[in-house]
Parts: C-alpha cells; structure tokens; sequence
C-alpha cells in the first residue's frame, strides 16, 4: 500500500478535490451495537472458490453466506499494488466474519447477517452503483441494519 507521503504533490492535489458522484447522502441514526444485525461489504474480491472470480473492474459483487468457513475463500483482487501477505496471514483483516461471530456470543451485537458481500475495490462508482442498488435489497430483505464496510 502506498503511504500519502510517497504520492506526487500534484497526485495529492488531484485525489483531495476529487468528490463521490453521488447527489445526496442520506443520513441515518445507527443502532444500538447490542440491537445490531450486522453484514460485512468488503472491496477486497473475496468469494468462494466455486464462484466466479473476479476478473476485472465490471462493478460486480459475490455473495458469502454467513456459515462459510475460511478454507472456502479465495481473493482474486486484480491490483498489483494491493499486498496480500496480511490476508494470507488472517481473513480477518479484509473480511472479519470470525470477529463478528465472536462479538455475537459475547453479547456485543445482536446477530451477524446471513449473507455478506464482496466487490473489487478500485472499480469506477458509476459501474458499482447498480450492483450497489441490488446489493443493498438484498441487505433489507436479510433485516440487516447496520453495514460494516471493509474498503481495501
């Protein structure tokens, strides 16, 4: 990962005016953590190994049920510049489903979703956008009211 230091000055500039493209913001009170029904969105192009991989930056997701063990996922993340070694090391680090159950038994949050979902990162807004739509039905019809979101 590159550090802001090491990014041209003019670089810096470029990315400081840059805005979202989206026209409002909706705001929303969250939860009470112990009332949370929590489902993680990571950019870090994570699925099952029988899915799809990702292959590029099309704006799609990948659904991960909410029982998957570790051993069944795979990242196909296509950056050259996105080091790997710490998910190799620990899922945890871009899709920490463990913690949360971890955070359910000991009364933390409420419950943990029974779907989460996966995107590749660095992919233009306006070819996420749909996909994002159709993501967060899914979100609503899982009950789910607080999102943890992993950007990578």
């Amino acid at each position: 990962m590159v550090r802001w230091a090491d990014i041209p000055e003019s670089l810096q500039n470029n990315m400081k005016t840059r805005t979202a493209p989206f026209k409002k913001t909706p705001w929303v009170e969250a939860p009470k953590l112990a009332d949370a029904r929590v489902t993680i969105i990571t950019t870090a192009a994570i699925h099952r190994h029988d899915d799809r991989p990702f292959t590029g930056h099309e704006g799609d997701y990948r659904v991960i049920p909410g029982d998957v063990d570790y051993s069944e996922l795979a990242m196909t993340h296509s950056s050259v510049n996105f080091d790997r070694s710490a998910y190799q090391q620990d899922v945890n680090v871009c899709f920490p489903l463990e913690h949360m159950r971890a955070l359910v038994n000991s009364g933390e949050i409420g419950s943990v979703g029974e779907w989460h979902y996966s995107f590749m990162g660095s992919t233009v807004p306006f070819r996420m956008e749909p996909a994002a739509k159709e993501v967060s039905q899914l979100i609503l019809g899982d009950n789910i009211n607080l999102v943890l979101l992993i950007p990578v």
